[in-house]
């Protein structure tokens, strides 16, 4: 018998997945020629290469204190070109090669494998993540405060760019590759701080204004982290001191230095402060009070002290990475190498964007895009937009438990021990 009743309640559930169908097509991108996001990938790490240079000579010379600006090294030209021994360029390059060689889904067991079997040397949090792996401990118990004091060292903050790069306009996926790589050496604030300035990198490539670069990273870390709270602080109080960087830095050093509430995990309690949050907070004053000039920027991170090379070279990464190589000024890339090998790696310059470009274009497909081709026949990455989501709250002083992650006998075969030379 015929069913007024019936047929109501099948229209409702067509009706229902009709709307499910509608809710999925929404789904938002936005395009990004390969073209211009070569160009602008190009310039980010030369701005990184120019940050970490311009930074060295100032490197821990201020724990506690400010490096007055006329202090801090004028810009010379060909600068970027002594770069190619930093630490904050070939650490990262090691994780890059591990992307390069076992594509996007790589485990993060053959990262720590990869990792372990590197030739330079270390301190903090990247030299006791490298033991534990040459020990057997795997990732992420790597990383893991049961087994080392510098978990919410600065190590990953300093060499995350190469996710930025490789995820551009992909916020979750530089919260995924976050989680896999920050893990081998950091936990907690000291994994959130790469999250944070990855997607800063990778959001970039759209975004020019420090402010809503800022808001777009603290999306991606737990609100209730600390390093959330720093960078907050930071700018709440940029807002009340607009043009006084200096009170801004004092209150970060009231907070973040002294009181020993926020420093319950520092590898130092003394004037000497690796940690990450600080050192962030020093990366977000470069960026807000510079106002998008990037030397002005640099030199405001610098002026921070403490890891002042990392943070000038955060910033640098960041800005540049807006900036198509073709419209940055040529002094920051005069003279710049093309044969050049970064330290300890395979890579020259052309090489390491060859690279980059293998990996973004793997991370595009994966990560819910992909590339298509204009009506002019060039490629264009068509990019999800996403909502970020953060990853489960870690704190280094109450960590979780441990995951039990150990090298089988056949992986500890793979790692050979390397020769770390001194740092």
């Amino acid at each position: 018998m015929f069913s007024l009743r019936g047929l109501a309640m099948s229209l409702i559930g067509l009706s229902m997945l009709a709307g499910s169908a509608i809710a999925q097509d929404k789904q938002e991108f936005r395009r990004l020629s390969v073209k211009e996001y070569l160009e602008k990938m190009e310039s980010g790490w030369v701005g990184k290469m120019v940050g970490v240079e311009w930074g060295a000579p100032h490197e821990f010379a201020a724990t506690g204190t400010m490096i007055p600006e006329a202090r801090i090294r004028k810009f010379a030209e060909g600068m970027a070109n002594k770069a190619f021994g930093q630490d904050d360029l070939y650490v990262q390059m090691t994780f890059l090669r591990t992307l390069d060689k076992y594509g996007i889904g790589v485990s993060d067991r053959q990262v720590g494998i990869d990792f372990a079997n590197s030739r330079y040397g270390l301190a903090h949090a990247n030299d006791a993540g490298r033991s534990n792996l040459r020990r057997g401990i795997a990732p992420p118990d790597s990383g893991h405060p049961q087994f080392t004091k510098h978990a919410d060292d600065i190590d990953y903050q300093i060499e995350c760019e190469f996710i930025g790069f490789t995820c551009p306009g992909m916020a979750n996926a530089a919260i995924e590759l976050g989680d896999r790589f920050g893990h081998v050496m950091n936990y907690g604030d000291g994994v959130y701080g790469g999250q944070f300035l990855a997607a800063m990198a990778s959001e970039a490539f759209f975004e020019s204004d420090p402010l809503k670069l800022v808001e777009h990273g603290l999306k991606c870390i737990p609100q209730k982290s600390q390093y959330a709270e720093c960078i907050r602080d930071t700018v709440t109080w940029w807002k009340e001191n607009p043009a006084d960087y200096a009170k801004t830095w004092q209150l970060i050093q009231d907070k973040y230095q002294k009181n020993p509430a926020y420093r319950k995990a520092s590898c130092d309690k003394g004037a000497f402060n690796i940690d990450a949050k600080i050192n962030g907070a020093y990366v977000v004053m470069g960026l807000l009070y510079g106002k998008g000039d990037l030397e002005k920027s640099m030199i405001i991170a610098i002026a921070g002290g403490q890891d002042s090379d990392c943070n000038s070279a955060n910033v640098g990464a960041i800005l540049f990475a807006n900036i198509p190589f073709s419209k940055l000024p040529e002094k920051y890339s005069k003279g710049l190498s093309q044969t050049t090998k970064f330290n300890f790696t395979d890579y020259n310059f052309p090489e390491l964007l060859a690279a980059t470009e293998k990996v973004a274009r793997q991370a595009v497909v994966k990560f819910g895009g992909k590339i298509e081709k204009d009506a002019k026949g060039e490629e264009v990455f068509v990019l999800p937009v996403q909502t970020p989501k953060p990853g489960k709250l870690e704190q280094t002083w109450e960590p979780g438990p441990i995951a039990n992650s150990k090298f089988a006998q056949e992986e500890m075969k793979q790692i050979n021990g390397g020769s770390a030379r001194p740092r």
